[in-house]
This record gives structure tokens, C-alpha cells and sequence, in this order.
């Protein structure tokens, strides 16, 4: 089995200023070090799942996405201590209670509603067809934020929440005259984490026709009208009208409802979940406290917000940092040569050389080759930047050929001649459309089974792995240049919101200790990601029904697994632990906070997402203990990290991508048995110094005579 698991620092951490890297130095070999930098349980986490006490095709020990503090209490200190489950909902195991939400009362296979959420329909007696445990009987309710199955055939009972953000797609399954068999009848759910849900409906019911009407006459007549003829008929009840079970329609036409909401003029859960925080996440990121924090402005650069109204960059943040010696009309110049004004901006500064990594979209060259003055000036101006350099690099995300091609388009990429002193390198990381391929490959080897006979070369066949290593690679790259070589370098693509983010937080990651901090993790997507325009609307697909749209790809998701991969080869060197990006991916899909949602910061400000929506970080920043990493060591956020990105260093992230298969489920994790003795070890040291007061009292109270008598007692 190809494990994501694995600890131990396989890749080359390097101290700053000539620090040495101490206790969290590399146990990779030195040709594989020199080979890397020459080429380049928690609330909210894991929490799309499904959880029985014994079995099911969930990770165990989690709660549901978003679940409130005070629910994560009632729930952990609640009926059944046997349960892994720590949802409230799993809680109510006696089909006797009742539970009163609001002005109604829930009943018990209805699932305990957050704020802002309320039930759309139920359908009972639906079938859940479950790939691995086999099929459970039970309700299925329907929700403006999720889909919630509970099965009571098993004990503790079977449940099942999905945020409906995370669907893709619906189809039913089945006709109602065509279908034949049990379990033929129903609809399949296709979600965007890597599973895929199917639930069967009863097909029909048997009609009751009273005894005064004709058969004959009766079943002549249109469906549409037996109805209104049986609704006419004093007495006739509601459940004997039902000639099929239309459960299905129900489930279906609400599914599409909420799962869709932007395709049917709705809003996004996210505007009417109402849940307080301790925390206010959206206080957490200001960017001229960040430029700051990184030492700016300084004589070679200054923060400017020529772009606070959009105007010259839409798909740009409000603030930027740009060099000192450029006007602000050089950058509307540069702004009409760079694809969509997307101009190299600042993103990193390095604290003694200067070096920086700016950001950028391709230049407009097109196939008659043209050159913008102004735009080479500027690309002057940022090598000059750093005077420890009389070089700078252009790493273009792209393979050379992608580049070359874009030209037709008007696009294309930097003419070393035109720019003196610039070398460009392309990083040969594919475009959205083969990462897309490679992720449905890699799904159809992760769910619902998985091939051990031939698992490895599977793997293989998906090229996952092939991208996640040139990702990895081309970050090292930069980080390689802007630290031991000390020169500056620009990065970008095609558009500069896609590879080029991926490539520029990661170096990022590498590089500056402070976003290998929960806090700073934060700031780093914040900046990096939302701010700079990353398309997480179009990427994602939120709301929106097209699934086949060729917009779609998991560009973020292959952000998180690569710092999954660093993180794996080095265990000491982060805050937080993997639930953190296990909750990242969750609530990428989930829509109940606002973080995500829309293209741009512009679009944020106009649907005033700060104001009507809660953060992602409010959940994350009032639950901190649940995500940080026991094994951190603080005295690596001065270390530079060099992480391996060779093939063999490389393992799939299965606690990920097979989460749902309960025969991949990895052993407890050592961080999680290191927080428990951690807080032994707490209980220990408190009781210690309850006993040291204890006997500074007697000391004083009592007689040198006495006191040897109580040390005799107590030996």
C-alpha cells in the first residue's frame, strides 16, 4: 500500500544567518538534499463524513462541519461515551425523544439544526446503498445546508450529513415504470470529495381506489387527474392519493434547491448561518500590517493603493507593494502589457538580502512580438530593488511549449533580449484542464474500492503524484534562488491567479517560519490565494449546477496536499497539524463560511462578505487546540526548509483521498497520543505544585521537630 503516512525530516532544513538547524536537521542523504535545492479530531475538520460506532466509510472522532462549541460539549458529554461520533444529532439514539428546535419539535431521526438552518423535507423509508457496510434503511432529511441520513438499524444509529456545497451533481437513477429489482430505484449524489452517494427510494405504493368508482374507468384517466378525482372525494386521505412514492421528486427538487443555490438565484448558506464566535476571523489579515511585518516600506519599495477603487486591476487586492522608483503611472503603463493589468507586485521580501518573490500574470507579446518600455523598466526597477544582485529570474509556471502556444492568444512570455539581466525558466507544471483529468483519475483508483494488486501502478497511470512533484519542485526552485543565490524573482503563468499562487505561497512556506504558524497560515491563503484573485468561485464551482464546466479544477486542493508533503518531512516544523488543511478542504466545499466564496476581493466587498457571513478563521482561531501540532518546535520558524521532491520522497495523501474506505484508515496518529500525554504530563505538574504549596504552608506553621516527623510519614 502506498502510505501517506510516515514521519521524520527526509528533506534539508537549513538555520538562518548561519544558524544551525538543530534537533530538526535533515536525515535525508546529501546527494538528495543537493538534488532538492538544484532542482527546484477537531471542530469542523474531516467532518463531511459518515459515523457509525463499529463501521461505516468515514474517519471516526469527528464532529460536523461548523459544529459550534457549545454543541461540541453537549455532544462529547452526551448519552453514549462508546460513540465515536461527536455530533449532537448521533446523540439521540432513543426513538422516544424528541428535541425542540425553535417553535417545532424535532423528531428523533431529524437531524439538531445549526443557526440559520432549517428543514427543507424528509423522505423515510429511503435506502442507503453504502459501498462498504451495504445497505441501511432509514430517513433521509433534506436541509438548506445539508443532506442528513440516519439509519436506527444499527446501535449506536448510522448517520450521514453532507454539506450540500459539496455536490456536484444529481441524477436519478431509474424510472418508475422501467426499473426492475430492489435498490433500483433511487438517485445518485456525486460530490466533489472524492465520493460518491446513492440512496434508493421506494418505487410505488399500491393504490386504494374506493369501491364506488370503476377500475376500469379510473385507470383510463390521465395520472394528473386521478389525483385531482381522489382529492375531490370527502375522506379520502393524502397517503392513499399516492399512487407512486414521489419521495424521490421531493429529495431531488430540494437537493437542487440548496446544493445549487447560485443557479437558482438563492443565497449561499453562508449569508444565513448565524453561529457566534469568540474569535472574529475577519480581523485576522490586514494587509499593510503584513507589508509591515515584512519590514515596508523601505527606500526600495512602497505600499501604494492605487488600486483601492479596482480600477486598474479588478481581479487584484486594494493594497499593493510596488517598487519605490515606479510612479504610479508607470504602473497603469505596465498594467496595459500584463494580462487582465495583472502587474508583478510584491508578495515576499527577504529580511537581510532583499531578494523578493513579486507575482504576476504573462505579458501581452503576442506573435508579432511586442515589447512595452515601460513594463522592461519595471522589470529593471525590481532587480535593482536588491543591489546584493545584478540578476534577476522569471520563472514561468507554464511548460515552454503551453507558453509558446499562448502567443496565438496575444499572450506569450518575457524575450530575454528585451530584458536584460533576466533569465527565464519554465517550471512545466500543466494547465487546469490536466490537473482536472488527473484528479478524476485518481478518484476512480481511491473510491469506492481500491485495487491492491495493482495499487502502485494505478497510481501512477493518474499522474497525480507527476504534478504534486513539479509544484513542489518549481517552489524549491524559487526558494532556492531567493535564498542562497540572494536574487529577486517574478513568478507567474497564464492569467497569475492559478500556478502562479500555488508556486508563490508555497516558496513563501518554505521560506518564512511565521506561515508555517497557525496564525500565519492563515494570513499566507488570505494574501496569497483570496486576495490576489484566485478563482475559488469558477475553480470550485460553488453553487453552480454546471459541473462539466471547464473552469473547474482542484488547484487549491493541490496547494494543501504539497504542504501536506513538506509538513510529513517535517513533523517539528509547523504549528498546526493535518486536521487544519483536513478542515481547509472541507469547508473549501462546504459554503457555511464566507471565506471561499466569489472570485475576487472586489467581489467579496460588493456582496459585503465580511459584514454578512461569517470567517472560516472565527472556527479555527476559537478552537486552536484542536489543531495544534504537539511535536512544534518553535526554533524552526528561523529555519529555511529544503523539503525533498524526488518521486520516491512523495506519498499519497490517503488520509484525504481514501478518508471513506474504512480498510485505509491509518493507525492513531502520534501527534493526537502526544497531546494525551501532554496532558497527563499537565495533570502531573499541577498536582506537583498543589503538594510544593501544600508543604510551604506547613513550613511555616509548623516546627522543624513536626515536619521530620511528616517527611518520615510520607516516605
Amino acid at each position: 500500500m502506498f502510505s501517506g503516512g510516515g514521519t521524520g525530516n527526509q528533506g534539508k532544513i537549513k538555520g538562518k544567518a548561519g544558524s544551525s538547524s538543530g534537533s530538526s536537521s535533515s536525515s535525508g542523504s546529501g546527494s538528495d538534499s543537493s538534488e532538492s535545492a538544484a532542482s527546484g479530531s477537531s471542530s469542523g475538520s474531516n467532518s463531511i463524513s459518515s459515523h457509525t460506532h463499529d463501521s461505516g466509510d468515514s474517519s471516526s472522532g469527528t464532529t460536523p462541519l461548523g459544529t459550534p462549541p457549545h454543541v461540541q460539549m453537549a455532544s462529547h458529554e452526551s448519552l453514549n461515551s462508546e460513540s465515536k461520533s461527536s455530533s449532537l444529532n448521533s446523540k439521540l439514539g432513543h426513538e422516544s425523544m424528541t428535541v425542540r428546535e425553535g417553535s417545532r419539535t424535532l423528531r428523533p431521526d431529524e437531524p439538531s439544526l445549526f443557526p440559520g438552518e432549517h428543514l427543507e423535507g424528509t423522505a423515510r423509508e429511503v435506502t442507503y446503498l453504502c459501498p462498504y457496510t451495504g445497505p441501511k434503511k432509514g430517513t433521509l432529511s433534506v436541509t438548506n445546508y445539508r443532506l442528513y441520513f440516519r439509519s436506527p438499524e444499527t446501535d449506536p444509529p448510522y448517520e450521514l450529513e453532507v454539506p450540500l456545497g459539496v455536490v456536484s451533481r444529481i441524477e436519478k437513477v431509474g424510472g418508475a415504470n422501467t426499473s426492475r429489482g430492489e435498490n433500483s430505484y433511487g438517485i445518485e449524489i456525486f460530490c466533489k470529495d472524492i465520493r460518491n452517494l446513492r440512496f434508493a427510494h421506494k418505487q410505488q405504493t399500491e393504490v386504494q381506489i374506493p369501491l364506488h368508482l370503476d377500475r376500469e374507468l379510473y385507470f383510463s384517466i390521465p395520472v394528473f387527474r386521478r389525483f385531482r378525482i381522489l382529492h375531490n372525494i370527502a375522506g379520502y386521505g393524502t397517503s392513499q392519493m399516492n399512487e407512486e412514492n414521489h419521495s424521490r421528486r421531493m429529495v431531488t427538487e430540494k437537493l437542487l434547491q440548496h446544493a445549487f443555490p447560485a443557479s437558482h438565484k438563492l443565497p449561499f448558506f453562508a449569508f444565513e448561518y448565524c453561529e457566534q464566535y469568540p474569535e472574529n476571523g475577519w480581523t485576522l489579515y490586514e494587509p499593510i500590517a503584513e507589508l509591515k511585518r515584512q519590514g515596508l516600506p523601505n527606500e526600495s519599495w512602497r505600499i501604494t493603493k492605487i488600486n483601492e477603487q479596482y480600477e486598474i486591476c479588478e481581479t487584484y487586492p486594494a493594497v499593493w507593494a510596488v517598487p519605490a522608483a515606479a510612479s504610479d503611472n508607470d504602473l497603469r503603463s505596465v498594467a496595459t502589457f500584463r494580462s487582465r493589468g495583472r502587474i508583478p507586485v510584491l508578495s515576499w521580501i527577504h529580511p537581510e538580502s532583499q531578494a523578493t518573490i513579486t507575482r504576476c500574470a504573462q505579458p501581452l507579446v503576442g506573435v508579432g512580438g511586442k515589447r512595452s518600455r515601460d513594463d522592461e523598466a519595471y522589470i529593471q526597477h525590481i532587480m535593482d530593488a536588491n543591489a546584493q544582485s545584478h540578476k534577476i529570474f522569471i520563472m514561468d509556471a507554464r511548460p515552454n511549449v503551453n507558453a509558446v502556444a499562448n502567443k496565438a492568444k496575444g499572450g506569450g512570455y518575457e524575450n530575454e533580449d528585451a530584458y536584460q539581466n533576466a533569465e527565464v525558466q519554465f517550471l512545466d507544471i500543466h494547465n487546469i484542464h490536466v490537473m482536472r483529468e488527473s484528479l478524476r483519475k485518481l478518484q476512480e483508483v481511491c473510491y469506492p474500492h481500491i485495487d491492491n494488486a495493482h495499487w502502485l501502478s494505478n497510481l501512477e497511470a493518474t499522474h497525480w503524484l507527476d504534478h504534486i512533484r513539479c509544484v513542489l519542485s518549481g517552489s524549491l526552485r524559487i526558494a532556492d534562488k531567493v535564498e542562497s543565490h540572494k536574487t529577486s524573482v517574478v513568478v507567474h503563468c497564464s492569467d497569475g491567479w492559478d500556478r502562479t499562487a500555488q508556486l508563490t505561497a508555497l516558496a513563501m512556506l518554505m521560506l518564512d517560519g511565521y506561515y508555517r504558524t497557525i496564525q500565519g497560515f492563515a494570513v499566507l491563503i488570505e494574501k496569497e490565494w483570496l486576495s490576489f484573485g484566485h478563482k475559488f468561485a469558477q475553480r470550485i464551482g460553488h453553487g453552480d449546477d454546471r459541473h462539466q464546466d471547464a473552469d473547474r479544477s482542484p488547484v487549491f486542493l493541490q496547494f494543501v496536499d504539497c504542504v501536506w508533503q513538506i509538513m510529513r518531512q517535517f513533523p517539528h516544523a509547523f504549528q498546526f497539524t493535518e486536521d487544519l488543511l483536513l478542515t481547509l478542504l472541507d469547508h473549501l466545499y462546504s459554503c457555511l463560511f464566507g471565506t471561499f466564496l466569489y472570485n475576487s476581493e472586489r467581489e467579496r466587498m460588493e456582496k459585503e462578505v465580511k459584514t454578512k457571513t461569517i470567517s472560516l478563521w472565527s472556527l479555527v482561531l476559537s478552537n486552536m487546540s484542536d489543531y495544534e501540532n504537539p511535536l512544534y518546535n518553535p526554533a524552526t520558524r528561523h529555519h529555511i526548509l529544503f523539503p525533498l521532491t524526488s518521486m520516491r520522497h512523495l506519498r499519497l495523501w490517503d488520509k484525504y483521498y481514501c478518508r471513506w474506505n474504512p480498510s485505509m484508515r491509518q493507525q492513531e496518529p502520534v501527534h493526537i497520543r502526544f497531546k494525551e500525554l501532554l496532558h497527563v504530563n499537565g495533570q502531573l505538574e499541577k498536582r506537583v505544585d498543589e503538594l510544593r504549596k501544600e508543604l510551604a504552608a506547613r513550613q511555616t506553621h509548623e516546627s522543624p521537630e513536626s515536619l521530620q516527623l511528616w517527611f518520615n510519614f510520607n516516605k
